[in-house]
């Protein structure tokens, strides 16, 4: 039984779910996508997305009109797999198609193209055996891009990222819910502190490169939450 955690972009909201593997996620229609696709490889207990980026996929399903092999979705960063900042580690983004024909793939990313659901597709020359779309939103902290800046007060699957890292480091933000509270910006400075940057509680480029270079591929800690 997985938890799942879906900043609900409506309401602003975070919202918690627990399903079956087999189970849709929540906010899937006609059950398209299954827990255990969207977790793909992550052996994570806790998993997140966001309700607009289950909605783009029942739209980008409904349009291609078949079934949509998930290669991989979800991954925690200590986890690892995907570049530092990969919307892969904020369940906003899907590497598809693997097991279609080439002709069924280019079917598939033209349709993804011109939907008009997803915020990025990646260009076919840098994907030749998949499909990647995501539905990465906020303004990167960082001009190459990435994640958004957080602090005190944000509410997303971003936060969820920043807490995950920090907790698998040792700097305990007493929970893994999305919200960014006292406890987490506490546990920021504390952090920013410990890597002689600048101790403003605020998650901006240089604490998200640091966070996700210390993090990402090294595996979960005692202090990880899962």
């Amino acid at each position: 039984m997985a938890k799942i955690l879906v900043f609900n972009n409506d309401t602003d909201r975070m919202e918690t779910y627990y399903r079956g593997e087999a189970e849709p996620m929540p906010y899937n229609t006609n059950g398209t996508l299954k827990v255990r696709e969207f977790r793909g490889s992550s052996k994570s207990n806790i998993l997140w997305t966001t309700k607009r980026t289950m909605q783009s996929w029942n739209s980008q399903r409904y349009i291609f009109g078949a079934p949509i092999p998930v290669g991989f979705a979800f991954k925690r960063p200590y986890e690892g797999g995907h570049g530092n900042q990969s919307q892969h580690y904020a369940g906003v983004a899907f590497d598809v198609g693997q097991t279609l024909s080439s002709t069924q793939r280019t079917r598939l990313w033209n349709s993804a193209k011109n939907s008009g659901v997803w915020y990025y597709v990646e260009p076919i020359s840098l994907t030749p055996t998949w499909v990647h779309f995501d539905k990465r939103f906020g303004t990167p902290a960082c001009s190459t891009g990435g994640f958004p800046q957080l602090k005190r007060g944000s509410l997303s699957n971003y936060v969820c990222i920043a807490q995950d890292d920090l907790n698998t480091l040792g700097f305990r933000t007493n929970g893994l819910d999305g919200i960014f509270g006292a406890a987490t910006q506490t546990a920021v400075i504390n952090y920013q502190k410990s890597k002689g940057l600048t101790a403003d509680g605020i998650v901006g480029c240089n604490t998200w490169r640091s966070l996700q270079e210390a993090v990402v591929g090294t595996g979960p800690t005692s202090t990880t939450i899962n």
